[in-house]
Parts: structure tokens; C-alpha cells; sequence
């Protein structure tokens, strides 16, 4: 498993297995699977509803807790000091775990004196041991410096939208300019790079046939191979094997350079600057 290190020197497994619109019972299945393939990186959120399974199956699967890297990110709608904390307990019970190793803001609020003081709450959070990293998702750099001017911790990540179409090249440079690692979420663009109509799919299919990989599969190597952690997400076997067996795969120079031509800077998911169900 290629790992990468945290700001506090913490190591995380590059490639996980991600969980949004799982359901509790596909949860447990798709975790229990992907741990049995070789993943040690499992993503979550309280706003996922699933932790319970994803806990269960964590724990069925009878691997050591110290070999699994897990995330979850804290509700949109629990932003403030004391909720941050009070939620962290909340998403330990339903996992049935001791401590998470990475905890996340889910969203930043357009009001810049709640994100700093939920940020102020992460802190305690990760002083008191209850999680082993820190950091945000869907924070813009103007998000970021806000978070700057009262933080003791700086985070550790942000977790963003990123795949061909939304390629997200200036954040990333001001991220490592500030050593916060990127992970990417939505890699497949809710599907459009597997519609063999679109403007994607020619490219990244050429560039999977010199390779004899998948398009999915050509996607996470480009993700990996600019230090970016990708987190794919399915629930079916064999694309749990699929998508795992990317960590074997090395994109040229040449192909890394056409993936870049295809960026458009457009989202298929919410704009971080107009989430309607964030707290203010």
C-alpha cells in the first residue's frame, strides 16, 4: 500500500475506499470487502448515516485497529466549539471505536467566525487523543486563511472535489506550499468519464489500453501520481479489486500531460461557496 505522511508525522494509506450514498447494509458489505482485498483507508462522514455498519465491519473483519486508517467528518450542520466535540463522541459510539485517525470539517460555513471556532473544537479533539489527525473537506484557500489566523494546529488536509474535469491545480499548489495533504473525492465525476459520448472518455480509454487498465482505474494512478489521496467509491467486488489494483499502474509523462488537457474547471458536485444546508 503506497502511504503518505501527515504534518504531524502521522502515515496514511493513499488509496481508501469511500462510503458516501452507501447504505448502512451496503456499507457493511462494501467495507468488509474492500478491507478482505487489502485497503486500510476507509472514509466516512456522520452525514453518510452509515458509521454503525461501517464499525461492524471493521470489527468483523478481525484485523488489527492500529492497521486501519479511518475518516469521518463532522455534519454540516453541527458546526460550533462545542458541538465538534460533542459529535466526535457521537460518530465514536456508532463506530465502536476508541479514537479516529483522521477527523474532518465536512463543510465551511459562510460564516468565518463559526468555522474558527469549530476549528478551536477540532483542536481539542485531536489534543485529547480522540483523533490522531485533523484537517477539513471543501475548504477554498480564502477558507484556509480564516482557519490560519486562529489556529494552534494547522490542518493536516482537505478533502476536495477533484478528478479530469475539475483538476484543481491552485489549491493543490497552495496546499503544499502549506503542508496539507489533498484528497480527492468524486473521481469519476458521478460516472461522466465512463460515457464513452463525452469529452473525457476517448483519452482516458486510449490511455488504458496502452496499460490493458480501466478508465477507473487509469484515473486513480493520475490522482496518485500527483500526490493526491483517492478515495473511489463502489460497491461491487470485482470494482473493489479493480479500482485497488490502480496502485500497480504507472502513468508516463505523456499520458499524465493529456489528463491535464482535459481539465475544464467545472464541478459536478456543490460549489463549498453556496452549501444551502451548512450551518451559519
Amino acid at each position: 500500500m503506497k502511504m503518505t505522511t501527515l504534518s504531524n508525522g502521522i502515515k496514511m494509506p493513499m488509496l481508501g475506499i469511500g462510503t458516501f450514498l452507501v447504505s448502512e447494509q451496503d456499507g457493511y458489505e462494501t467495507v468488509k470487502e474492500a478491507l478482505k482485498v487489502g485497503y486500510r483507508h476507509i472514509d466516512t462522514a456522520q452525514a453518510y448515516r452509515n458509521e454503525t455498519e461501517i464499525g461492524r465491519a471493521i470489527k468483523d473483519s478481525g484485523i488489527p485497529r492500529e492497521e486501519i486508517f479511518v475518516t469521518t467528518k463532522l455534519s454540516a450542520r453541527k458546526l460550533g466549539y462545542k458541538e465538534t466535540s460533542e459529535a466526535l463522541d457521537e460518530s465514536l459510539f456508532k463506530l465502536g471505536l476508541d479514537y479516529v485517525d483522521l477527523y474532518l470539517i465536512h463543510w465551511p460555513s459562510s460564516n468565518t467566525a463559526l468555522n474558527q471556532e469549530t476549528w478551536k473544537g477540532m483542536e481539542v479533539c485531536y489534543n485529547t487523543g480522540r483523533t490522531h489527525a485533523i484537517g477539513v473537506s471543501n475548504f477554498q484557500i480564502h477558507h484556509l486563511l480564516d482557519l490560519f489566523k486562529v489556529a494552534s494546529v494547522m490542518p493536516m488536509v482537505n478533502q476536495v472535489e477533484m478528478h479530469p474535469g475539475l483538476q484543481q491545480e491552485p489549491l493543490k499548489v497552495f496546499l503544499d506550499k502549506n503542508n496539507i495533504k489533498m484528497i480527492s473525492y468524486g473521481p469519476f465525476m458521478k460516472g461522466e468519464v465512463f460515457n464513452r459520448e463525452g469529452k473525457f472518455y476517448e483519452s482516458l480509454d486510449k490511455i488504458g489500453d496502452n496499460h490493458k487498465a480501466s478508465v477507473a482505474q487509469v484515473i486513480i494512478a493520475w490522482g496518485l501520481q500527483r500526490d493526491i489521496m483517492m478515495i473511489p467509491k463502489s460497491v461491487t467486488p470485482s470494482r473493489i479489486l479493480e479500482n485497488f489494483k490502480a496502485l500497480d499502474l504507472v502513468l508516463t509523462n505523456q499520458e499524465m500531460e493529456m489528463i491535464s488537457l482535459l481539465n475544464q474547471g467545472t464541478r459536478v458536485y456543490t460549489d463549498p461557496d453556496n452549501v444551502p444546508y451548512v450551518k451559519k
